[in-house]
């Protein structure tokens, strides 16, 4: 089976901690009805920097990300009716479905 990586794009922050709660349980949730086909869930990226050509550094991410989690499936149409029940499009963001390209040893 492929691999696939499903990115975390944008996104509105919870209002409340309460808000917060609900909606990881939700995630957490999500990732559990993945089963193993969730080879490698839930990574938040934190500290973004971006370097530029011309060598200068910037905080925070141009493109918005903010995780990933990578699963196996048997076609990219399958890791994306994976990807259509992420509870984080319930926040505003959206998600890049791509699949893990092998390369050669």
């Amino acid at each position: 089976m492929a691999q696939f990586v499903i990115v975390y794009i944008g996104g509105n922050p919870p209002a409340t901690p309460e808000e917060g709660k609900q909606h990881f349980a939700k995630y957490m949730e999500w990732l559990s009805s993945l089963g193993e086909a969730a080879v490698s869930p839930a990574n938040p990226l934190k500290n973004t920097q971006v370097i530029k050509a011309d060598g200068s550094i910037s905080d925070g991410s141009s493109v918005g990300m903010s995780g990933y989690t990578i699963v196996e499936a048997k076609s990219q149409e399958a890791a994306l009716e994976m990807a259509k029940t992420c509870p984080f499009l319930e926040i505003g963001g959206s998600l890049e479905v791509s699949e893990l390209a092998k390369m050669p040893s």
